[in-house]
């Protein structure tokens, strides 16, 4: 159940319209890495985790929740820097609030011309926000990533959080708006909160590496192959432990070469790991047993119903409704 309050989370203001940065800002409102996507996102990770991973739960469906604010604050904005559109459309004068708002010195002809290179206020909204990126690309389920593995999800939230504050980050540097800028801060700010709070629940679900619940072939898990040729950098992340297993990575120069001699990889040796064919098995079927055993425990069979409405009694009765 959704109830909707009137005031915005954040209190949205602009100093002045603005239809081109309203443009630019469409790409949060319906953009790939905009607070719909977010929203929608947690929303639809949250339902199989609801009785195997209630605090999970509960947290993606606050965050969830927190996103369709933001979706409010976006599009407030953005309509109050389409202010004047929706009245240039209705009169026919060449002189209007409009034109000034344009640029300062714009005539119908320049009107005219931004309507034909950026159609979006002008001929198809009318002078309201639309469900599309900056460039006029509709909205789309298959931004949505959702796999039904928290250790997944989580990670997937914590790459989309990141890519909503750059793109925060990046159009701040086209107004100079105070209001708007102080708006946009805060929704940057609120993406680097919910990355911090998705990494902390992430760490609540042990083990959590790797995603899933198979484990990777100790052949192959920490060999890295320099599959490039000229100046060659080495770091962490082609030397020493791995970040996850502890593993050491082994540094293989010539891949061509390796891989004829180990005949296509297929007489890989296990090498820098302490892993083996059978602990891989026997620590897989445990997690699988494990997560298994979760949802079986949470889902018990029989009549279901999802709420309770604070009577306390989650029992069904299979005759309702005959």
């Amino acid at each position: 159940m959704f109830h909707h309050i009137k005031e915005l989370q954040f209190n949205a203001r602009v100093s002045k319209p603005d239809p081109k940065f309203a443009r630019l800002l469409l790409q949060q409102f319906g953009g790939p890495n905009g607070e719909l996507k977010a929203a929608m996102q947690y929303f639809i990770q949250a339902f199989p985790c609801r009785k195997t991973h209630p605090d999970t739960y509960d947290l993606l469906m606050d965050i969830a929740t927190e996103e369709f604010s933001h979706l409010e604050i976006v599009g407030a904005t953005i309509q109050m820097l389409l202010t004047g559109v929706a009245g240039k459309l209705k009169e026919e004068a060449d002189e209007s609030e409009l034109m000034q708002i344009l640029d300062g010195k714009s005539k119908r002809d320049d009107l005219v011309h931004d309507a034909f290179i950026h159609p979006h206020f002008y001929v198809e909204s009318g002078g309201g926000p639309m469900l599309t990126d900056s460039m006029g690309n509709p909205w789309s389920g298959n931004f949505i990533n959702a796999n039904g593995d928290l250790t997944v999800d989580l990670r997937s939230n914590m790459g989309a959080e990141s890519r909503a504050k750059i793109v925060y980050e990046y159009l701040m540097q086209f107004t100079d708006d105070p209001y708007v800028k102080e708006s946009l801060s805060f929704l940057m700010t609120r993406e680097i909160a919910h990355f911090q709070m998705f990494e902390a629940a992430l760490a609540t679900i042990q083990p959590n590496f790797p995603p899933g619940v198979l484990q990777g072939d100790p052949r192959f898990s920490n060999t890295y192959f320099n599959m490039s040729r000229g100046e060659d950098a080495r770091g962490p992340w082609n030397e020493g432990p791995t970040t996850q297993l502890g593993e050491t990575l082994r540094y293989v120069d010539d891949p061509a070469e390796h891989i004829r001699n180990t005949k296509g990889l297929t007489q890989e040796t296990i090498s820098g790991t302490d892993r083996t064919p059978e602990t891989v098995q026997e620590l897989a079927a445990a997690i699988s047993a494990q997560r298994a055993a979760e949802i079986k425990t949470a889902n018990p069979p029989g009549p279901m119903q999802w709420s309770d409405y604070g009577t306390g009694d989650s029992t069904v009765n299979p005759a309702a409704g005959k």
